[in-house]
């Protein structure tokens, strides 16, 4: 099994092939813009690194969101290019699933996972994981002074917790002083490598369209008679 791993939903972009059980190739940029112009150079340089052509993939995994509104269509276009030349499927993987299946086994430690992905607005994109990483229920966007309660509600009391994702630098002045509460080290941004490994082990993800979770700031033009 070989898959293409793409990502470019929140301030990064990556590619990344998973080859029969083990990620062989990953490149990783930190990036908030020009992601449209470096992925398929940079997916096109992974794969040549591997001695991989596109024709002997078995599917294309990419993030699907939440995350930036261009920043998703940026990789969800370069995967629908891709397979469709090719005759692949697409996996569509979500950002709280990347995130959360990047963090080392040592740092979650049996505790909850509370995974925020920046909304580039003032209410974090939210999901809450269970320590076998099962999500608690559906996500939620709330504004930081909601996100206590909201947790309490759910973890019926200071459970332990972790909290991981790019969003959770405006979580950090309301939570950090809850009983056995810890922040993540890392960039908490998507990774293509646990995109690729998620897009392997799943027969059936989500379909490759953006999963906003809130309607995108954008107005279309007005149709003219």
């Amino acid at each position: 099994m070989r898959v293409l791993g793409l990502d470019t939903a929140t301030s990064g972009c990556s590619a990344a092939l998973w080859d029969d059980g083990a990620v062989t190739v990953r490149r990783r940029e930190p990036m908030a813009r020009g992601q449209a112009e470096a992925l398929v150079p940079l997916a096109q340089a992974a794969l040549a690194e591997a001695g991989c052509a596109f024709d002997a993939l078995d599917r294309i995994a990419v993030t699907v969101g939440p995350g930036a509104f261009t920043g998703l269509r940026i990789a969800l276009a370069a995967a629908r290019g891709f397979a469709l030349a090719a005759g692949l499927p697409v996996v569509g993987i979500t950002s709280f699933d990347a995130v959360v299946h990047g963090l080392p086994d040592a740092e979650r430690g049996g505790r909850a996972v509370l995974v925020a992905v920046d909304s580039r607005r003032s209410e974090p994109f939210l999901q809450l994981f269970h320590p076998d990483l099962t999500p608690f229920g559906e996500p939620a966007m709330l504004e930081p002074a909601a996100v206590p309660g909201w947790l309490d509600g759910l973890l019926a009391g200071a459970a332990p917790l972790l909290i991981a994702g790019d969003g959770a630098a405006a979580l950090r002045p309301l939570l950090e002083g809850r009983a056995d509460t810890a922040f993540a080290a890392g960039p908490g941004t998507p990774d293509a490598a646990v995109v690729a490994a998620l897009g392997a082990r799943r027969e059936i993800g989500l379909p490759a369209q953006p999963f906003y979770l809130r309607p995108p700031d954008v107005s279309l033009p007005r149709k003219t008679a």
